[in-house]
């Protein structure tokens, strides 16, 4: 079974007692996105919001909040996409069970976009849209589920297109009101390779915001595929419904989404975007992004606007995320030689910290282990797709332990720890490009990355408690065990480069005796830091720029490598350059306290 629509969707998650309706009116300022977010951490149902204030179109979110809602939603197709992806891992696996992919090929045909000669929509003003504003600093309103479409000026047709989720501001900073929005992207991304051809002909390139339809043309626009592959044959297929287009005025249109908007994009045209509170946990802060001049405005008679709030994970793109390691797991080990797994951790904000296993195979002769045929893995995994992201990238040789897995995180550094050797297993790439949202480097998509291989057999016992006579010097405190192996201790002294180095090193001299301990975090609140795992995650990998950052026990640089005799130290430290943290506004807090007292329709979940 496959919707037709954003409404027929909807209806048959309320049918199963997956949605719930707030029925009084909820301001968009805020208040929405306070309540989605009680929601989804209650593992809540999709939110219908009837009355939206000041805009006559409902609103929906929460609507991938969980795994298994996603699963439920495509529960007729899922299993025929993962078949798809895996045949397309191993072909050959076709001839050795040729009745496990039967039917695939009347599947396929959903794959092919189909054109229509009419659209059926009224026309509309950006203004009129639910003007949703989640974080107090945002700049403005945004589209936070939006489907951009793009078409490639030198390969024209809709085979050729990228349909992408990058978001769209639609109010505030210098934007003329219903006459420009603002389109952010990242890097690494199909829409940067379109505009880049465009500017080339000194021509604007035409873009395509939907937003709505079917729920598998939202899950597209994040799907992961190659550079050259449309993502709206895989929108088909996991929709079990050919994506319908027409052209309009020169434009592609889908015409089963809810809302679509058209405009162009002009070479080197561009205006502040942002801030915008974002997936890491912080704002990503005011940048100059292109504009994009709005042509026409559309809106089905029964139009209904989703949307999802971002934030410290986990949240509503978690369940994106698993979904997508649900339904490319097989490719993997094709993509890339040698490697078995790879897992972008989602409490460190994604893209920050990536944990990958690898077969170590290149001199099975000799009788010492040591990181080879790794090594070279982890070089094509920052060279492949949007893996290139990663900050941190810890890699593991899975023939130490066959039943290694990178899903459990804590394992996996315990594993990691046990073997790893500073001397040897640090490999730094230095003034390098790295997540837009990270703004633990030196400027925006700027920072550094670090491998860390390990492979071999285990080289020490991992500390769980500290020794009864340890101490530290002035302006450390508080050290906390947050798991074996991993120490954190609060740091108050003053940053000031390069006297902040000079006061880490200080510390050599009573960590020195810490030999069970090779991984120590500097942070600023220790009890915070060492709560829980995905405290420690987020601290650390979202706060440290790796060259900048990483220190080490007696520590030396030879021949240009770095690396350290003694334990591993990040300082993960909030620096004066970083973004501010995603905070609550306590007065919409307490509006939404309210609203949950007094009416019947979010009883009982938040």
């Amino acid at each position: 079974m496959g919707y037709s629509s954003l409404r027929e969707c909807l209806n048959d998650l309320e049918k199963h007692k997956h949605l719930v309706r707030i029925k009084e009116e909820v301001d968009p300022n805020l208040e929405m996105a306070a309540i989605h977010l009680r929601v989804h951490e209650a593992g809540g149902p999709a939110v219908y919001f009837e009355k939206v204030k000041g805009c006559k179109f409902p609103a929906v979110s929460n609507l991938f909040g969980t795994t298994e809602r996603s699963r439920f939603i495509f529960r007729d197709t899922l299993e025929t996409v993962k078949k798809l992806v895996a045949l397309k891992a191993e072909p050959a696996e076709f001839y050795k069970n040729p009745f496990r992919y039967a039917g695939l090929s009347f599947s396929a045909l959903n794959a092919l976009p189909k054109k229509q000669s009419h659209i059926s929509y009224l026309t509309s003003h950006i203004s009129d849209f639910p003007q949703i504003k989640c974080w107090e600093k945002d700049g403005g309103a945004f589209i936070t589920l939006p489907q951009v479409f793009t078409e490639d000026i030198e390969k024209p047709g809709v085979m050729n297109g990228n349909l992408g989720m990058y978001r769209i501001q639609l109010s505030g900073n210098d934007y003329v009101q219903d006459k420009e929005i603002g389109l952010h992207y990242q890097l690494n991304r199909g829409i940067g390779v379109h505009q880049t051809k465009a500017n080339a002909k000194g021509q604007p390139l035409k873009v395509s915001i939907f937003v709505g339809g079917p729920p598998s043309h939202s899950f597209a626009a994040v799907m992961p595929l190659p550079e050259g592959v449309s993502e709206l044959t895989f929108a088909g297929v996991l929709g079990a419904r050919r994506f319908r287009y027409a052209i309009v005025d020169g434009y592609v249109i889908s015409t089963d989404a809810d809302f679509v908007i058209t405009g162009e994009v002009y070479p080197n045209e561009n205006k502040p975007e942002g801030p915008f509170g974002d997936h890491l946990g912080y704002y990503s802060l005011k940048h100059d992004f292109p504009v994009m001049r709005v042509h026409k405005v559309y809106h089905r008679a029964d139009a209904i606007w989703p949307f999802t709030v971002v934030g410290r994970p986990p949240q509503e793109d978690t369940a994106f995320g698993n979904m997508i390691h649900e339904i490319t797991g097989a490719m993997v080990p094709v993509s890339i030689p040698g490697l078995h797994d790879v897992h972008a951790v989602d409490a460190s904000g994604v893209h920050p910290l990536l944990l990958a296993l690898g077969s170590e195979r290149y001199t099975p002769y000799l009788k010492e282990r040591k990181p080879q045929e790794i090594l070279t893995i982890a070089n094509h995994i920052l060279g492949f797709n949007q893996l290139s992201l990663a900050k941190y990238l810890i890699i593991a040789a899975k023939d130490d332990n066959p039943n290694l897995d990178t899903q459990d995180v804590q394992e996996f550094f315990k594993h990691i720890l046990e073997r790893v050797d500073w001397t040897r297993d640090l490999h730094f790439h230095t003034r390098t490009t790295i997540d837009t949202l990270d703004y633990s480097g030196t400027d925006i998509n700027s920072g550094s990355k670090v491998v860390i291989a390990a492979a071999g057999e285990k080289k020490r016992e991992l500390g769980t408690s500290l020794p009864t006579d340890f101490n530290l010097p002035e302006g450390f405190t508080n050290p906390k065990v947050i798991m074996p192996g991993v120490l954190v201790i609060e740091a108050r002294i003053k940053m000031q480069e390069p006297r902040t180095e000079q006061q880490i090193m200080a510390l050599d001299s009573y960590l020195l005796p810490l030999k069970n301990f090779p991984l120590i975090i500097l942070a600023d609140d220790s009890d915070f830091t060492s709560k829980n795992l995905n405290n420690f995650l987020w601290v650390t990998f979202t706060r440290s720029n790796p060259s900048h950052d990483i220190y080490g026990v007696d520590s030396f640089t030879e021949h240009k490598h770095w690396g350290c005799r003694g334990s591993l130290i990040i300082d993960a430290r909030i620096k004066p350059h970083h973004a501010p943290v995603l905070e609550k506004n306590a007065e919409i807090e307490k509006r939404v306290d309210a609203l949950a007292a007094k009416g019947k329709s979010l009883y009982g979940i938040i």
